[in-house]
């Protein structure tokens, strides 16, 4: 991903107000992201953590998407589950439920779009193996490091068609 700056990421977003987008807080170290490691930005809200953000490339151009955190209980350490994106397993709330409102018309009647995410948005530094999930959320696979990331990037732009289609 190309380094983003603070007007690009306010830009592009697609599923919330002006307002919103004024009010959100970006990450505090968004400028020194591993940029060549990153299939998108995502982070989660410091001031309100239900909230979540998404920016990512699409078509040459950038989308941003908001993201309300589903705020369950905790399961257990020995309890699994598995990010959508990245396929990476992780335990104890290491996976989160995070609804995307759609856009247009859509979004105005209160539709929204579901996803098991990451927690931490941390799925490019997971799947290139930069970061580890706790209980070692590593999946032995047979695909390459580069089609692991080419799964994501797919499952990134599935995800993000059904919030804008």
């Amino acid at each position: 991903m190309r380094p983003l700056t603070e007007r690009d990421i306010r830009t592009s977003f697609v599923n919330c107000s002006k307002g919103e987008v004024k009010r959100l807080n970006l990450p505090k170290d968004f400028t020194d992201s591993p940029w060549e490691d990153l299939d998108f930005l995502g982070w989660r809200d410091p001031g309100a953590p239900e909230r979540a953000y998404l920016v990512a490339e699409r078509d040459g151009g950038l989308v941003g998407v908001a993201l309300r955190a589903t705020s369950g209980a905790s399961r257990a350490f020995t309890s699994r589950s598995m990010c959508s994106l990245c396929l990476t397993t992780h335990t104890s709330g290491g996976v989160t439920l995070m609804t995307a409102r759609r856009t247009g018309e859509a979004g105005r009647q209160g539709n929204s779009v579901g996803q098991y995410l990451c927690t931490d948005l941390g799925c490019s530094l997971y799947v290139r193996g930069k970061k580890q999930a706790a209980g070692d959320g590593i999946t032995d696979e047979s695909l390459t490091p580069a089609e692991k990331v080419a799964r994501t990037r797919a499952n990134l732009l599935t995800f993000l068609d059904k919030v804008t289609g």
